[in-house]
């Protein structure tokens, strides 16, 4: 045993693998940074490039990527709104609004370092478990894994504040979203409107992208200033996060350990661990006051569970072949195209190999950590530009990456459909990561619940451990929906109350409402078309979400609406947005994938850009030019050398155009 250890230790600390290792790291760092690529578009990219390779090289330039991506794709929520990945979404509700107040360096070194704990103690877990992990894995059936969705589910009564009702019926919408395409028990199509693009349902980051992204671009141009309203200790934040991180050492490693854990559940997925640990940090926390609006434990929290996650999901990866989330499965597949075959064997004859990713994904995450820490001040400082400036770029990054979904011209019209409804959401203090936490865990109910009656019926329901995380989830939602005597803390102040109702400006809520009720009775009307075992779940969605969207709108049809408090605030006016408020804006990212369609995504962004910044920003002639050839640039050197196309317009099809055009 001693002499596998020292062999794996001895392969680490060549400078071979610690050259490869860290190339992976600064991929993965690009690759991150970029909002809604990921670990599953990096690893895919990196794959092509390891033929040839021997495999030491190989396995730790993967490794690399694999423990950095989780880290670097902070930038974009806390800088810019934008969920970097799935695995950073929760990280927006407090690191974003930290952003806003101009501590947005402070938020950035606190996840960094939170994210290195999580990541080796991720490392830490997967050392311990090797040998001992296959029994506890194994116990987990459909039945568990069913139960397991559910205390998923449970967060959103954590993240509804004071109206659970608008976060169940906002949870049951992403569930009937989530159910769009075919049945897992049927291969049913379902909600589909005939179009092939949704037969195969709405791409996660489609809607990731279009739920937070979206909204904040449009209110931050709204009011045409900067993110940051300061710029006070921009270069010396990063010391306090890393007190702010130390202070709350205990919260870290209580997260880290329940990001492992969820991430060592095969199917699972990592897109719901940052969400649990944030129900878990509000629902434990004495004072809830500032979440939602930049409390630091928000930042913490989630990022060290979505670190330590990717530890534990090499845990049924590496012993059983089994890929415990997207990413997992793509780094299984390289894997295997090194030569490295997953399986019981890898704790035992290859146990040297195991170690040898084990320590690699430790020294991997010091390494990231250090460099993100390094950059956080200075890139910390793209904050206080006016935003006018940087919304191009932005809407730029949101509409490529959603285009790689499916690489379809249908990717950017759904991201704008999704993006009207997320501003509808915001507006109105409906939460938007209650509709999150429903789609991502839409499917996996539903194929969970359906293999658990196949197999056990209905006495699932009585197994012990399912019997346990059910508990665990009343309790959850107790918790969560609990106000403590004397406490303000849920109450996060949303227009769209008193405020509206003395302004006559109910309608619109109203209104919302009755479209939201429509919705719902459409899934229900569709359910009827189906088979038992197809119909079944969007039936009860529906329901649930038609008798939850009721309640909601109970106190706006009685005038009584001071209980509308939640973790998503509504956007207020201020005297100098801009003429046309949120619509015009959003009319801005209509207008843009219009042109795209016309004229394809490049020609379309150069006029996109010297209109946007003529006009909105009232740039002048000189900057807009240099401004649109550094998009251009960029752009051009991205698709270049990731191998990345471009969307095709009308235009295209029509005639024969150069590259970048074509």
């Amino acid at each position: 045993m001693l002499d596998v250890l020292f062999s794996a230790l001895a392969e680490l600390l060549t400078p071979h693998h610690m050259m490869f290792l860290t190339l992976g790291v600064l991929l993965g760092l690009v690759i991150g940074i970029l909002p809604g690529l990921g670990g599953i578009v990096g690893l895919s990219l990196l794959l092509p490039f390891l033929y040839g390779m021997d495999q030491t090289s190989a396995l730790a330039m993967l490794i690399g990527l694999v423990a950095i991506i989780p880290t670097s794709d902070t930038f974009a929520s806390v800088l810019m709104g934008i969920p970097g990945s799935t695995a950073s979404q929760a990280t927006v509700l407090d690191g974003f609004p930290l952003a806003k107040k101009g501590q947005a360096a402070r938020a950035l070194s606190a996840a960094f370092s939170a994210s290195l704990m999580g990541g080796l103690f991720g490392a830490l877990i997967l050392t311990g478990f090797v040998v001992i992990a296959r029994p506890l894995i194994l116990s987990f059936s459909s039945a568990e894994l069913f139960a397991l969705t559910l205390f998923g589910l449970s967060m959103v009564g954590v993240l509804s504040g004071n109206n659970l009702a608008k976060g169940v019926a906002a949870a049951a919408l992403g569930l009937a979203f989530g159910a769009v395409g075919a049945a897992p028990a049927t291969g049913e199509y379902r909600m589909d409107f005939g179009l092939l693009y949704l037969s195969t349902g709405i791409p996660l980051v489609i809607v990731a992208l279009g739920l937070f992204a979206v909204p904040e671009i449009v209110d931050l141009l709204r009011g045409g200033s900067s993110i940051a309203s300061k710029s006070s200790s921009l270069g010396q934040g990063w010391r306090q996060g890393l007190k702010d991180t130390w202070t709350y050492k205990w919260l870290a490693l209580r997260c880290s350990g329940l990001g492992a854990v969820i991430g060592a559940i095969p199917g699972l997925g990592g897109s719901v661990v940052d969400w649990i640990a944030y129900g878990h940090v509000v629902q434990t926390s004495k004072d809830r006051s500032q979440y939602g609006k930049g409390d630091i434990r928000g930042v913490i929290a989630p990022e060290s569970a979505n670190n330590a996650k990717e530890g534990g999901g090499l845990i049924p990866t590496l012993l059983f072949g089994i890929p415990g989330s997207g990413s997992m499965a793509v780094f299984l597949a390289g894997l295997i195209l090194l030569g490295i075959q997953p399986g019981p064997a890898m704790a035992d004859r290859n146990l040297d190999v195991t170690y040898t990713i084990v320590w690699s994904l430790a020294l991997a995450n010091v390494i990231g950590t250090l460099l993100c820490i390094v950059a956080a001040p200075g890139i910390a400082r793209l904050t206080t530009i006016r935003y006018t400036l940087i919304a191009p770029f932005m809407i730029m990054v949101i509409t490529f990456a959603s285009f790689q979904a499916t690489r379809s011209l249908n990717d950017l019209v759904a991201l704008l459909i999704v993006g009207a409804i997320g501003v509808l959401l915001k507006r109105f203090g409906w939460p938007r990561p209650g509709f999150l936490i429903g789609f991502v865990l839409a499917t996996q109910a539903e194929r969970y619940l359906y293999q658990a009656v196949q197999f056990s019926g209905w006495g699932f329901l009585t197994r012990p451990l399912v019997i346990g995380i059910i508990v665990l989830t009343v309790v959850s939602v107790w918790l969560g929906a609990r106000t403590r005597p004397g406490e303000e803390a849920a109450k996060v102040s949303t227009e769209g109350t008193t405020e509206l109702a003395q302004a006559g400006q109910l309608w619109p809520q109203i209104l919302f409402g009755v479209a939201v009720l429509a919705g719902f009775a459409f899934v229900f009307w569709e359910s009827f078309g189906l088979s038992q075992l197809g119909g079944i779940f969007p039936t009860w969605v529906a329901v649930v979400g038609i008798v939850a969207t009721l309640v909601a709108m109970v106190p706006l049809l009685t005038g009584k609406t001071e209980s509308t408090a939640n973790f998503d605030t509504e956007v207020t006016p201020r005297e100098h947005d801009v003429r046309g408020g949120a619509w015009a804006m959003l009319g801005w990212l209509a207008a843009f994938v219009a042109a795209v369609a016309i004229a394809g995504y490049f020609a379309a962004l150069l006029v996109f850009f010297v209109v946007f910044l003529r006009t909105m920003a009232k740039a002048s002639w000189l900057k807009t030019i240099l401004l649109t050839l550094a998009a251009a640039i960029f752009m051009m050197v991205l698709a270049r050398s990731l191998n990345l196309v471009m969307p095709a317009g009308f235009l295209q099809g029509q005639f024969r155009f150069p590259w970048p055009f074509r």
